[in-house]
């Protein structure tokens, strides 16, 4: 298991977790004063009330929550979001409505899932042709 150290951003933040043993992502809550409402065919950047510090051979990806998807055509508009492993501001959501009617998004709603992934990297070498 890889260590990840997490901020609640207020106390009263609920913190992720997986629901079950052979789930790969944490569901991500929407951390919000106000409910918002996105519009048909547009998106909203919903706050988590987290920040969060891990090593830099990882990155954690946002990812939509299918059931979102299948019932109410919600999904995380920069499908996978990537939150790099030197961010250290709030992790916010931008969802996007695909739907015709409104979507309203209420503090304490489960509005994506983050998975922590490997980060290769790699270097450029330059050439004249390639194979």
């Amino acid at each position: 298991m890889v260590k990840v150290l997490i901020k609640k951003l207020d106390s009263s933040v609920k913190l992720p977790e997986y629901k079950t043993s052979g789930a790969s992502g944490m569901d991500l809550i929407a951390f919000l004063k106000n409910p918002v409402n996105i519009k048909p065919k547009k998106s909203s950047l919903i706050p988590t009330g987290l920040s969060v510090a891990f090593s830099e051979r990882y990155e954690i990806q946002i990812r939509p929550r299918s059931g979102l998807a299948a019932k109410k055509n919600i999904s995380v508009l920069n499908t996978p979001g990537t939150i790099d492993s030197d961010y250290r501001g709030e992790i916010k959501v931008i969802l996007f409505n695909h739907g015709n009617e409104k979507f309203l998004v209420n503090n304490g709603d489960r509005i994506a899932q983050m998975v922590l992934m490997p980060v290769l990297k790699f270097e450029f070498e330059e050439t004249k042709d390639l194979p």
